[in-house]
């Protein structure tokens, strides 16, 4: 169980935004910001189908076809597949994230958790990302967030089907991790209950995050380094909020959160410390996180990751968080 040993460190490259997130990426833009990615060191990428239906994979396919296939490691995601078809992409039903990819390709997605659907969702992603192979694969959105009230029902497709599935290719050595990839800390308690089958690890967005982690802290992290299963954060810059964006929750962030972040953030200043240090380096705390994964569409903002994860931060900042209860109380901090 675990993937740390799997992974080349502890920063990876999210391919989200590549798929057209908020805005139409032009493909010079993309190429450039993976091809980035790879001078500055990362050897982790990220990507799904969902991401610009499709796009991303194209995108990210194309700049990695040229890389040595034993240097990296490649994790997508099973849960839609992409048809033929074409569609309004901003007409899509996407639950609370509505909008998030009206930019991408006009590709029609189908949500399919079976087992089928998962074995095809393979054999596609392969194909678009110029591959023969992939190391981690993670069950896609099987929450609320995105299927309302029937996200239980959807689950349960998705343990019978793509659960099983992935885990028969772990132990035959097909992929070499599994798990689930979600914005929500439910659908993982209920697999970390299950008795099989089990999964290596979880990539959770915007739950391990400076703005948000105390519901995490409860059970799921506790639980999840119990079982020795290992956590990928991804969004740990909350949509953008704390990287200088303006989406929280992929979408246009409240009041609230940024009087928040100027909180976070003048007490970063006062400390000499950039507010991408602080957000990286709370995630990576946690002994149960194995990586973060940030997404980019610049070039030079793969540059400030890396530089975030090497940068000094006092042990002053971290207590000063906590006095202003600005993170949890019992929150790992690199220094504490």
């Amino acid at each position: 169980m675990g993937i740390k040993s799997l992974l080349p460190g502890p920063l990876g490259f999210g391919t989200a935004p590549l798929g057209n997130m908020f805005r139409s990426i032009p493909d010079e833009e993309a190429t450039a910001t993976v091809e980035a990615a790879w001078n500055q060191g990362i050897r982790y990428f990220d990507t799904a189908p969902f991401y610009g239906a499709g796009l991303s994979e194209l995108r990210l396919g194309e700049v990695l076809a040229d890389r040595p296939r034993d240097e990296y490691v490649l994790s997508t995601k099973v849960g839609r597949v992409i048809l033929d078809e074409l569609e309004d992409p901003a007409d899509r039903d996407l639950g609370e994230k509505g909008g998030l990819f009206e930019h991408g390709r006009a590709n029609k997605m189908v949500d399919l958790y079976t087992a089928d659907a998962t074995l095809r969702s393979i054999e596609d992603s392969l194909k678009r990302l110029r591959t023969d192979r992939l190391d981690i694969v993670w069950v896609h959105d099987v929450a609320q967030d995105f299927h309302g009230d029937d996200w239980l029902a959807v689950y349960e497709t998705a343990r019978t089907g793509a659960f099983r599935v992935l885990q028969n290719l772990r132990d035959e050595g097909v992929i070499k991790a599994w798990g689930l990839g979600v914005n929500r800390v439910e659908p993982i308690e209920l697999t970390l209950d299950l008795d099989e089958p089990k999964p290596d690890a979880f990539l959770l967005a915007g739950r391990y995050t400076l703005l948000d982690h105390n519901r995490s802290l409860q059970r799921l992290l506790p639980a999840a380094t119990a079982q020795d299963i290992d956590m990928v954060v991804g969004g740990p810059y909350s949509s953008g909020i704390l990287a200088g964006g303006r989406h929280f929750e992929y979408q246009k962030a409240p009041a609230d959160i940024i009087a928040k972040v100027e909180r976070i953030k003048a007490l970063a200043a006062g400390h000499g410390v950039s507010i991408k240090a602080a957000a990286l380096q709370f995630a990576l705390a946690h002994p149960a996180t194995a990586a973060v994964v940030p997404g980019a569409t610049r070039p030079s903002r793969i540059a400030e990751d890396v530089a975030a994860l090497k940068e000094t931060v006092p042990a002053a900042f971290w207590t000063a968080l906590r006095d202003e209860r600005l993170i949890a109380a019992d929150a790992p901090t690199p220094t504490a």
